[in-house]
């Protein structure tokens, strides 16, 4: 998740100040996102620094507003524009794939591990209920989008795992190990071919 972006996005809909962005942050992915107001004054130091936002005069009581400037605008735009990079739920798989093939590693227990932790999330997602009193307006809305698919990612975390599991049974343990390999990488550019003279 992107805290820059996020709060672009909601600076594109006017000036706000750091605890306002952090509400509307809160309220827009219905409670369930929050963020530190330290993280947002230091993210907005950033967008300013690269020039994505601007400090407005504060109000009568104090309060520093924050616009957006055109290249903000655009980055935000960007951002919803753009698929979110998968790079990040790859972290499962590449730790069991480590696991399964590291003499010594128990690739069976990291996997009973991590099914436990996800069974334990889908049922703490399953039994969430919208803290919020309007049970039918947007910021419910906002909730369940987020809820389901956090749950939806925990479900299918689970059928993944279930087939790794199936997959790591169908191999004896010493056939998945790979020991460090004694060839060693060779560094720096390929060598070019020479020419024939």
């Amino acid at each position: 998740m992107s805290v820059r972006h996020g709060l672009l996005a909601i600076l594109d809909q006017g000036p706000c100040y750091g605890y306002q962005l952090r509400t509307e942050f809160a309220r827009r992915t219905g409670g369930t996102r929050t963020l530190n107001v330290g993280q947002i004054y230091n993210t907005l130091e950033r967008l300013e620094r690269d020039g994505l936002v601007e400090r407005v005069e504060p109000d009568a009581q104090g309060h520093v507003y924050w616009s957006i400037t055109p290249a903000g605008r655009e980055a935000a735009h960007l951002w919803l524009e753009t698929p979110v990079d998968p790079s990040d739920r790859d972290a499962l798989a590449v730790k069991l794939a480590l696991a399964a093939t590291l003499p010594g590693v128990d690739a069976g227990a990291v996997l009973r591990a991590e099914r436990e932790a996800v069974d334990a999330r889908i049922e703490g997602l399953r039994a969430a209920v919208y803290p919020g009193a309007e049970q039918e307006g947007p910021e419910r809305v906002a909730w369940s989008l987020i809820s389901d698919a956090l749950l939806f990612s925990a479900e299918a975390d689970a059928r993944w795992l279930a087939h790794a599991e199936e997959r790591l049974a169908a191999h004896p343990d010493h056939a998945l190990a790979l020991d460090l390999s004694t060839e060693r990488p060779k560094r720096g550019r390929p060598a070019r071919p020479v020419a024939a003279v």
